[in-house]
């Protein structure tokens, strides 16, 4: 399976920016898609996920009600809209999917497959 992030960027606080994450492969292995950022210094954070089956999304409490993610099936891409972004959501953004239960979806050592990461810079 092979991921492919895209739409990061450079924005002002209070901006928005949408990536996208487009998918090929043995993309049916994958209950779970997901969002994750790492900043300078810091751990690779959960930020997103929504499944396969049903769409069910969940979030950190850091971007709930700020993010949205989605995805479209028939295009095999997972899309993050990002509103209202502050200075501290800058960070490499990683889209990443796996087979993964649900108790485990915001640690990233669970999925197996995982994008090159973007870049999300934003600017007070």
């Amino acid at each position: 399976v092979q991921l492919q992030a895209s739409g990061g960027g450079m924005v002002q606080a209070g901006g928005s920016l949408r990536l996208s994450c487009a998918t090929s492969g043995r993309t049916d292995s994958m209950l779970n898609m997901g969002w994750f950022r790492q900043a300078p210094g810091k751990e690779r954070e959960f930020v997103a996920v929504i499944r396969r089956s049903g769409g069910r999304t969940y979030y950190s409490d850091s971007v709930k009600g700020r993010f949205t993610i989605s995805r479209d099936n028939a295009k095999n891409t997972v899309y993050l809209q990002m509103n209202s972004l502050e200075p501290e959501d800058t960070a490499v953004y990683y889209c990443a999917g796996g087979n993964v239960a649900l108790s485990g979806i915001r640690d990233p050592h669970n999925y197996g497959s995982w994008g090159q990461g973007t870049q999300v810079t934003v600017s007070s």
